[in-house]
Protein backbone atom coordinates (compact mmCIF):
# COMPACT_ATOMS: atom_id res chain seq x y z
CA UNK A 1 0.00 0.00 0.00
CA UNK A 2 1.38 3.59 -0.96
CA UNK A 3 -0.32 6.78 0.06
CA UNK A 4 0.99 9.90 -1.83
CA UNK A 5 -0.72 13.71 -1.79
CA UNK A 6 -1.10 16.39 -3.97
CA UNK A 7 -1.53 20.61 -3.67
CA UNK A 8 -4.61 22.07 -5.22
CA UNK A 9 -3.75 24.96 -7.53
CA UNK A 10 -5.43 28.42 -8.28
CA UNK A 11 -4.67 30.50 -11.55
CA UNK A 12 -3.41 33.79 -10.69
CA UNK A 13 -3.55 34.92 -13.84
CA UNK A 14 -3.53 33.10 -17.47
CA UNK A 15 -6.33 30.94 -17.83
CA UNK A 16 -7.63 30.09 -21.04
CA UNK A 17 -4.49 32.23 -22.80
CA UNK A 18 -2.43 29.40 -21.80
CA UNK A 19 -4.03 26.93 -23.96
CA UNK A 20 -3.22 29.35 -26.66
CA UNK A 21 0.60 29.74 -25.74
CA UNK A 22 0.01 32.86 -23.71
CA UNK A 23 1.84 33.31 -20.50
CA UNK A 24 -0.11 32.26 -17.24
CA UNK A 25 0.79 32.48 -13.45
CA UNK A 26 -0.45 30.12 -11.25
CA UNK A 27 0.02 28.24 -7.39
CA UNK A 28 -0.01 25.46 -5.46
CA UNK A 29 -2.57 26.15 -2.38
CA UNK A 30 -2.79 24.45 0.62
CA UNK A 31 -5.75 22.10 0.28
CA UNK A 32 -4.58 18.64 -0.34
CA UNK A 33 -5.99 15.23 -2.25
CA UNK A 34 -4.47 11.84 -0.37
CA UNK A 35 -4.23 8.58 -2.44
CA UNK A 36 -3.99 5.45 -1.64
CA UNK A 37 -3.37 2.69 -3.98
CA UNK A 38 -3.13 -0.88 -3.27
CA UNK A 39 -2.15 -3.90 -5.21
CA UNK A 40 -5.56 -6.20 -6.19
CA UNK A 41 -6.51 -8.46 -8.81
CA UNK A 42 -10.16 -7.09 -8.34
CA UNK A 43 -9.44 -3.31 -9.49
CA UNK A 44 -11.59 -0.77 -7.32
CA UNK A 45 -11.49 2.52 -7.70
CA UNK A 46 -13.84 6.04 -8.21
CA UNK A 47 -15.55 5.92 -11.51
CA UNK A 48 -13.07 8.62 -12.89
CA UNK A 49 -11.48 8.78 -16.45
CA UNK A 50 -8.44 9.88 -14.78
CA UNK A 51 -7.74 7.17 -12.35
CA UNK A 52 -8.80 4.48 -15.31
CA UNK A 53 -6.17 6.32 -17.59
CA UNK A 54 -3.50 6.58 -14.74
CA UNK A 55 -3.91 2.82 -14.36
CA UNK A 56 -4.17 2.10 -18.22
CA UNK A 57 -0.90 4.38 -18.74
CA UNK A 58 1.15 2.08 -16.08
CA UNK A 59 0.02 -0.84 -16.92
CA UNK A 60 -1.02 -2.55 -13.90
CA UNK A 61 -4.23 -3.25 -11.85
CA UNK A 62 -5.06 -1.98 -7.95
CA UNK A 63 -7.26 -0.45 -5.85
CA UNK A 64 -7.81 3.19 -5.28
CA UNK A 65 -8.87 5.06 -1.85
CA UNK A 66 -9.03 9.10 -2.14
CA UNK A 67 -9.71 11.52 0.50
CA UNK A 68 -9.57 14.90 -1.29
CA UNK A 69 -9.75 18.46 1.08
CA UNK A 70 -10.18 19.92 -2.87
CA UNK A 71 -13.97 20.24 -4.38
CA UNK A 72 -14.24 18.30 -7.68
CA UNK A 73 -15.45 20.91 -10.54
CA UNK A 74 -14.35 24.14 -8.92
CA UNK A 75 -11.33 24.97 -10.65
CA UNK A 76 -8.94 24.47 -7.98
CA UNK A 77 -7.12 21.60 -9.92
CA UNK A 78 -8.96 18.57 -8.41
CA UNK A 79 -8.35 16.15 -10.98
CA UNK A 80 -4.69 17.59 -11.83
CA UNK A 81 -3.87 16.55 -8.14
CA UNK A 82 -5.49 13.21 -7.95
CA UNK A 83 -3.87 12.56 -11.22
CA UNK A 84 -0.59 13.52 -10.32
CA UNK A 85 -0.99 11.75 -6.72
CA UNK A 86 -2.77 8.59 -8.22
CA UNK A 87 0.68 8.16 -10.51
CA UNK A 88 3.27 8.61 -7.56
CA UNK A 89 1.19 6.08 -5.46
CA UNK A 90 1.00 3.23 -8.48
CA UNK A 91 4.66 4.21 -8.72
CA UNK A 92 5.73 3.59 -5.34
CA UNK A 93 3.19 0.72 -4.85
CA UNK A 94 4.18 -1.51 -7.88
CA UNK A 95 7.86 -0.18 -7.92
CA UNK A 96 7.53 0.88 -11.49
CA UNK A 97 10.73 3.54 -11.05
CA UNK A 98 8.86 6.75 -13.14
CA UNK A 99 11.25 10.23 -11.56
CA UNK A 100 8.62 12.89 -10.65
CA UNK A 101 9.67 14.76 -13.65
CA UNK A 102 8.15 11.61 -15.91
CA UNK A 103 4.91 11.71 -13.57
CA UNK A 104 4.52 15.12 -14.38
CA UNK A 105 4.80 14.69 -18.81
CA UNK A 106 2.54 11.61 -18.38
CA UNK A 107 0.17 13.40 -16.04
CA UNK A 108 -0.35 15.96 -18.58
CA UNK A 109 -0.82 13.49 -20.98
CA UNK A 110 -3.71 12.43 -19.26
CA UNK A 111 -5.16 15.19 -18.58
CA UNK A 112 -5.40 16.11 -22.26
CA UNK A 113 -6.22 13.43 -23.25
CA UNK A 114 -9.51 12.66 -21.25
CA UNK A 115 -9.81 16.91 -21.90
CA UNK A 116 -10.19 15.87 -25.51
CA UNK A 117 -7.16 17.79 -26.46
CA UNK A 118 -7.18 21.18 -25.08
CA UNK A 119 -5.38 20.86 -21.13
CA UNK A 120 -2.43 22.56 -20.54
CA UNK A 121 0.34 21.14 -18.69
CA UNK A 122 -0.87 24.13 -15.38
CA UNK A 123 -2.62 22.30 -13.16
CA UNK A 124 -0.14 18.98 -13.19
CA UNK A 125 3.01 20.88 -12.84
CA UNK A 126 1.84 22.84 -10.20
CA UNK A 127 0.63 20.01 -8.06
CA UNK A 128 3.45 18.36 -8.71
CA UNK A 129 6.29 20.56 -8.39
CA UNK A 130 4.26 22.66 -5.39
CA UNK A 131 5.13 26.86 -5.28
CA UNK A 132 4.82 29.19 -8.03
CA UNK A 133 5.30 29.16 -11.81
CA UNK A 134 5.29 31.32 -14.94
CA UNK A 135 4.17 28.83 -17.80
CA UNK A 136 4.52 29.68 -21.10
CA UNK A 137 4.27 27.00 -23.85
CA UNK A 138 4.36 24.33 -22.20
CA UNK A 139 7.38 25.31 -19.94
CA UNK A 140 7.37 26.18 -16.59
CA UNK A 141 9.87 28.80 -14.61
CA UNK A 142 9.44 28.89 -11.06
CA UNK A 143 8.87 32.02 -9.20
CA UNK A 144 9.78 33.02 -5.90
CA UNK A 145 7.42 32.65 -3.22
CA UNK A 146 4.90 35.55 -1.98
CA UNK A 147 3.36 35.80 1.41
CA UNK A 148 -0.16 37.03 0.30
CA UNK A 149 -2.92 35.75 1.94
CA UNK A 150 -5.97 34.66 -1.01
CA UNK A 151 -9.80 33.99 -0.09
CA UNK A 152 -10.83 31.01 -2.43
CA UNK A 153 -14.80 31.40 -2.89
CA UNK A 154 -16.45 28.40 -3.92
CA UNK A 155 -19.69 29.15 -6.12
CA UNK A 156 -20.54 25.44 -5.34
CA UNK A 157 -21.61 25.38 -8.73
CA UNK A 158 -20.36 22.39 -10.78
CA UNK A 159 -18.56 23.23 -14.23
CA UNK A 160 -16.48 21.66 -16.81
CA UNK A 161 -13.33 22.77 -17.69
CA UNK A 162 -13.52 20.73 -20.79
CA UNK A 163 -16.75 22.16 -22.16
CA UNK A 164 -15.44 26.02 -20.94
CA UNK A 165 -12.28 25.04 -23.06
CA UNK A 166 -14.72 23.92 -25.46
CA UNK A 167 -16.79 27.31 -25.75
CA UNK A 168 -13.90 29.59 -25.31
CA UNK A 169 -12.47 27.39 -28.48
CA UNK A 170 -15.83 27.79 -30.64
CA UNK A 171 -15.76 31.66 -29.56
CA UNK A 172 -11.92 31.64 -31.07
CA UNK A 173 -13.15 30.30 -34.49
CA UNK A 174 -16.65 31.65 -34.93
CA UNK A 175 -15.29 35.55 -34.04
CA UNK A 176 -11.51 35.85 -34.35
CA UNK A 177 -11.53 38.92 -34.97
CA UNK A 178 -12.86 39.45 -31.44
CA UNK A 179 -11.39 36.60 -29.44
CA UNK A 180 -8.15 37.05 -30.04
CA UNK A 181 -7.51 40.38 -28.88
CA UNK A 182 -8.89 39.48 -25.84
CA UNK A 183 -6.36 36.20 -25.38
CA UNK A 184 -3.89 38.63 -25.95
CA UNK A 185 -4.41 40.95 -23.44
CA UNK A 186 -5.17 37.87 -20.73
CA UNK A 187 -1.31 37.00 -21.51
CA UNK A 188 -0.45 40.84 -21.27
CA UNK A 189 -1.63 40.65 -18.18
CA UNK A 190 0.36 37.61 -16.85
CA UNK A 191 3.76 39.89 -17.66
CA UNK A 192 2.07 42.94 -15.54
CA UNK A 193 1.89 40.74 -12.92
CA UNK A 194 5.40 39.37 -12.95
CA UNK A 195 7.24 43.32 -13.04
CA UNK A 196 4.38 43.85 -10.05
CA UNK A 197 4.58 40.44 -8.26
CA UNK A 198 5.61 42.62 -4.80
CA UNK A 199 2.56 44.80 -5.36
CA UNK A 200 -0.49 43.39 -3.82
CA UNK A 201 -2.76 46.66 -4.90
CA UNK A 202 -1.39 46.64 -8.24
CA UNK A 203 -1.64 42.78 -8.62
CA UNK A 204 -5.20 43.33 -7.24
CA UNK A 205 -5.97 45.35 -10.02
CA UNK A 206 -4.83 43.42 -12.48
CA UNK A 207 -7.10 40.39 -11.26
CA UNK A 208 -10.01 42.77 -11.31
CA UNK A 209 -9.18 43.89 -15.20
CA UNK A 210 -8.28 40.02 -15.65
CA UNK A 211 -11.49 39.04 -14.77
CA UNK A 212 -13.38 41.12 -16.84
CA UNK A 213 -11.36 39.71 -19.82
CA UNK A 214 -12.85 36.29 -18.75
CA UNK A 215 -16.07 37.30 -18.47
CA UNK A 216 -15.64 38.73 -22.27
CA UNK A 217 -14.55 35.49 -23.12
CA UNK A 218 -17.84 34.21 -22.16
CA UNK A 219 -16.63 31.99 -19.29
CA UNK A 220 -18.31 34.25 -16.57
CA UNK A 221 -21.03 33.07 -14.21
CA UNK A 222 -23.68 35.49 -12.31
CA UNK A 223 -23.18 33.72 -9.16
CA UNK A 224 -19.15 33.93 -9.42
CA UNK A 225 -19.73 37.78 -10.52
CA UNK A 226 -21.60 38.18 -6.88
CA UNK A 227 -18.55 36.84 -4.87
CA UNK A 228 -15.95 38.43 -6.42
CA UNK A 229 -18.25 42.15 -6.29
CA UNK A 230 -18.78 41.13 -2.66
CA UNK A 231 -14.73 40.52 -1.68
CA UNK A 232 -13.72 43.89 -3.73
CA UNK A 233 -16.18 45.41 -1.43
CA UNK A 234 -15.06 44.10 1.77
CA UNK A 235 -11.52 45.32 0.97
CA UNK A 236 -10.01 42.83 -1.15
CA UNK A 237 -7.14 43.88 -3.42
CA UNK A 238 -8.44 42.69 -6.21
CA UNK A 239 -10.54 39.73 -7.27
CA UNK A 240 -11.31 37.05 -10.24
CA UNK A 241 -12.59 34.04 -11.41
CA UNK A 242 -9.76 31.06 -11.06
CA UNK A 243 -9.88 28.21 -13.46
CA UNK A 244 -12.11 27.52 -16.81
CA UNK A 245 -15.08 29.49 -15.07
CA UNK A 246 -18.74 28.57 -16.12
CA UNK A 247 -19.01 27.87 -12.20
CA UNK A 248 -16.52 26.39 -9.28
CA UNK A 249 -14.52 28.83 -7.96
CA UNK A 250 -12.93 32.69 -7.31
CA UNK A 251 -10.26 33.95 -5.70
CA UNK A 252 -9.74 37.00 -4.03
CA UNK A 253 -6.32 38.74 -2.51
CA UNK A 254 -7.09 40.12 0.33
CA UNK A 255 -5.00 42.26 3.06
CA UNK A 256 -4.28 39.74 6.16
CA UNK A 257 -6.21 41.47 8.55
CA UNK A 258 -9.35 41.69 6.51
CA UNK A 259 -9.05 38.17 4.85
CA UNK A 260 -12.14 36.74 7.71
CA UNK A 261 -13.70 39.07 7.09
CA UNK A 262 -13.64 38.90 2.79
CA UNK A 263 -14.43 35.00 3.54
CA UNK A 264 -17.77 36.12 5.57
CA UNK A 265 -18.89 38.23 2.75
CA UNK A 266 -18.45 34.94 0.57
CA UNK A 267 -20.63 32.88 2.93
CA UNK A 268 -23.07 35.44 2.99
CA UNK A 269 -23.54 35.01 -0.59
CA UNK A 270 -24.05 31.49 -0.56
CA UNK A 271 -20.74 30.78 -1.71
CA UNK A 272 -17.44 28.62 0.74
CA UNK A 273 -14.83 30.39 1.32
CA UNK A 274 -11.55 29.07 1.97
CA UNK A 275 -8.72 31.02 3.56
CA UNK A 276 -5.05 29.93 1.68
CA UNK A 277 -1.82 30.86 0.83
CA UNK A 278 1.05 29.06 -1.10
CA UNK A 279 2.21 25.56 -1.11
CA UNK A 280 5.68 25.55 -1.73
CA UNK A 281 5.46 21.54 -1.51
CA UNK A 282 4.77 19.59 -4.38
CA UNK A 283 4.34 15.87 -4.48
CA UNK A 284 4.43 14.02 -1.45
CA UNK A 285 4.99 10.83 -0.06
CA UNK A 286 2.51 9.75 3.32
CA UNK A 287 3.74 8.27 6.55
CA UNK A 288 1.20 5.05 6.78
CA UNK A 289 -0.77 5.06 9.87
Amino acid sequence: MATWSAPGKLFLFGEHAVVYGKPGIAMAIRPRVYVTVRKSSHAHHARSLYIEQCFKEMGVRGSVYINSQIPSSSGLGSSGAVTVATLAAINEEFNIGKTIHEIANLAFKIEKKVQKGRASPTDTSVSTYGGMFLILNGERKRLAPQNYQFVIGNSQISHSTSRMVERVAQFKEGDPSICNPIIDAIGGLSYQALQHIHDPIRLGELMDINHALLEALGVGHPALSRLVLACRQTGAYGAKITGAGGGGCMVALAPKNLKGRVAGAIEVFDGRAIITSLDCEGLRREEEG
